[in-house]
């Protein structure tokens, strides 16, 4: 008995040092949502009370949903407000579907952006592996960002590539990828159709259109004025304040 306590003793001790004796039910110090080197601000006031100040940094969080569910629009408001703290940027673009033109209105500051363009296709046929190949050059991409440091915000958006792209990537990639930003002053994001992987502190923000059924497309006579859409917050430490849903709403920069 003395002999097994001694080797758990030296055991969670290694661990500690190694900073891998954290679980899921580990205790984590409360984030002081004024804290910059805490967390990083949404751009979204509303957003950021539920988040408890905004994105964690240091970790991996996502932001996941169907295609025309408000998922470009919160990241480019995320980037938006990330750039105008005269933060760094880094977006891995898998799919290369990027509209430079509305992150500019949107207020980007384009000049503190670093666009990674991915060669991911949503329907490739029978090339599939041609698309692992693409996604595994865009996490490696992340992975070199990150190692690089002095950004503010890292972004992986895999939008919506197919299914078994992103399922062939070894899980051991998402720990790698956490083990790299765990302490640093990064914001981690991984935006996508589904959730793919999360820092154990980090958080999935899911958004849906505003009403189940309903469309979220709002409409000034023919023309697209904006998006009513709804954003769940889970996170692995649950707490009650989370299951409520966050109404959001969009709108266009302009009227063409």
């Amino acid at each position: 008995m003395l002999l097994a306590r001694a080797d758990r003793t030296m055991l969670v001790s290694a661990l500690r040092e190694r900073s891998l004796d954290r679980t899921l039910t580990t205790a984590l110090p409360t984030v002081d949502p004024l804290d910059d080197q805490a967390v990083g601000s949404t751009g979204m006031p509303a957003m950021d009370a539920r988040l408890g100040g905004g994105l964690p940094r240091g970790h991996l969080s996502e932001i996941v949903g169907p295609r025309s569910s408000g998922r470009t629009s919160l990241l480019i408001q995320v980037i938006a407000a990330a750039t105008a703290r005269g933060e760094l940027v880094a977006l891995i673009d898998a799919l290369d579907m990027l509209d430079v033109a509305s992150l500019a209105a949107a207020g980007v500051d384009l000049q503190r952006l670093l666009w990674v363009r991915g060669h991911v296709v949503t329907s490739p046929g029978l090339c599939r592996d041609l698309n692992g190949r693409a996604m595994e050059q865009a996490v490696k991409a992340l992975g070199l960002v990150l190692q690089a440091g002095n950004f503010g915000l890292v972004v992986l958006d895999v939008g919506d590539a197919p299914h078994d792209a992103v399922r062939r990537l070894p899980f051991t990639t998402w720990l790698r990828l956490q083990r790299m930003i765990e302490g640093s002053q990064t914001i981690g994001v991984l935006a996508g159709h589904t959730p793919i992987s999360r820092s154990s502190a980090g958080l999935t923000i899911t958004l849906q259109p505003a009403g189940v059924g309903s469309d979220a497309g709002r409409f000034e006579g023919c023309l697209f004025d904006g998006l009513d859409i709804e954003a769940r917050v889970s996170r692995a430490r649950v707490r009650a304040s989370d299951a409520a849903a966050l109404p959001i709403t969009t709108r266009t920069a302009c009227h063409v």
